[in-house]
């Protein structure tokens, strides 16, 4: 498993442990991932996704996955998200073509 953040594609970076003698080791720098449970209002499901805490809190700031989703450019969004984006999409625009009774 990737450490890739499925929703902002936050992932590792590299740089140096420096020492007090100004030694230097490569290390790793990790983003917070944690596997989440977000709930999809326009399908009504909830949803699983490997978020960064940093992503989580964009989301929830946006006013929740559906929004973000939509804001969002598919290239940032891993394979999984595209897929609950473009079912949301299709979702919102069958709503829209039914004529309110």
């Amino acid at each position: 498993m990737s450490r890739i953040c499925e929703l902002t594609a936050k992932g590792r970076l590299v740089g140096n442990n420096v020492s007090h003698a100004n030694n230097k080791t490569k290390r790793l720098f990790l983003p917070n991932l944690q596997n989440v449970t977000l709930m999809s209002d326009v399908l009504g499901r909830s949803v699983r996704l490997r978020v960064s805490m940093n992503g989580l809190r964009s989301v929830e700031h946006v006013g929740g996955l559906d929004n973000w989703l939509i804001k969002t450019k598919a290239e940032k969004l891993s394979d999984r998200a595209v897929k609950l984006k473009r079912e949301i999409k299709k979702k919102l625009a069958a709503t829209a073509e039914t004529p309110a009774a």
